[in-house]
């Protein structure tokens, strides 16, 4: 007669299947964060690329020899309408200052500020410097 062999049963133990739950779950809690973050500073680009019309608008006002308060104007007339104002509050120019422009942009909701600064040295504009409240929380 011959002897059946009992046969071996395949699969996982609920003590396999916890350790994976506990690993995903490790790595989900470090993950949601670091993505959040990411998100924010992705969506934060827009504030920043919104600046992108005033700065060239500035640069060429430079170049060819036009007054602080003609680059101004042509710098804000460059930025009316040109960024979705659902991320963009703002965007402004300040000139007044010889020689030294500055570009605010505000971001809409968190009032999150990323603040260009220029120095006129011959017939261009060196940016030399990039602040707001953007530099503390790590989006610009």
């Amino acid at each position: 007669m011959r002897v059946q062999q009992k046969a071996q049963q395949q699969g996982f133990t609920l003590i396999e299947l916890m350790i994976v739950v506990a690993i995903v779950a490790i790595l989900a809690g470090v993950g949601m964060p670091a993505y959040q973050n990411y998100t924010k500073r992705a969506q934060f680009t827009e504030v920043v690329s919104a600046t992108g019309p005033a700065k060239t608008a500035l640069e060429i006002c430079v170049q060819t020899g036009g007054a602080d308060s003609i680059c101004k104007t042509q710098a804000e007339n460059a930025v009316s309408g040109a960024f979705n104002t659902a991320t963009v509050k703002s965007v402004s120019i300040d000139f007044s200052t010889a020689n030294t422009p500055k570009i605010t942009a505000t971001a809409s909701g968190s009032n999150t500020t990323y603040i260009l600064l220029g120095a006129v040295t011959g017939a261009r504009i060196d940016w030399d410097t990039s602040t707001g409240s953007c530099v503390d929380l790590g989006y610009c």
